[in-house]
């Protein structure tokens, strides 16, 4: 069996070369192909800790999650609400209406 270089050591190293180099390019063609599927999942990732929270780790404060945000501000919005609507005496709608009628009083001629 004779070798088409006639150095057969040499034809077995070119082989190999480019047996490399071509599996070199296939590996960079499909991580470049991939890219745009993993750039994807790092945002559903993020989007699912934004929404569950994350835990605290050494360095880093722990966030809560959507749910547990939305229920503060339903809490912070009812205190608000309970503060301007007249009620027992003790919101701040009572006593803007105390004042005014306060300052009435004193407007009013005797």
């Amino acid at each position: 069996m004779s070798a088409p270089t006639s150095a057969g050591h040499l034809d077995d190293v070119l082989l190999w070369a480019g047996a490399v180099i071509t599996l070199s390019a296939a590996l960079g063609l499909l991580w470049r192909a991939t890219r745009g599927a993993r750039h994807l999942a790092q945002r559903v990732e993020d989007f699912v800790d934004d929404w569950t929270g994350t835990d605290d780790r050494p360095g880093v404060p722990g966030r809560p999650g959507v749910m547990t945000r939305l229920g503060t501000i339903e809490q912070q919005l009812a205190t608000v609400q309970h503060e301007l609507h007249p009620n027992s005496g003790s919101s701040l709608r009572d006593a803007i209406d105390r004042v005014d009628q306060r300052t009435a009083r004193h407007l009013d001629p005797p």
